[in-house]
């Protein structure tokens, strides 16, 4: 007497569930995708953006801005 006589029953049933969990933490994993790496912002990025946010003032900018470029 068989009690599973399809494809989808006893050990074919685990095999499909740890398939379908693998396929599922691959495509929705949120790893790095390699060659598509974001780039660091410099220095002077960073100083751009804290100016254009209205964080620092003209004269913070300009003086830190002097200060970078010195330091190359």
């Amino acid at each position: 007497m068989h009690f599973y006589e399809g494809h989808f029953g006893g050990m074919h049933l685990i095999w499909w569930i740890i398939w379908i969990i693998l396929l599922a933490w691959i495509f929705f994993n949120p790893a790095d995708i390699p060659y598509q790496k974001t780039k660091k912002d410099s220095p002077l990025d960073i100083l751009k953006n804290r100016f254009a946010k209205g964080e620092i003032s003209k004269e913070e900018f300009e003086e830190s801005k002097k200060i970078l470029k010195s330091d190359n």
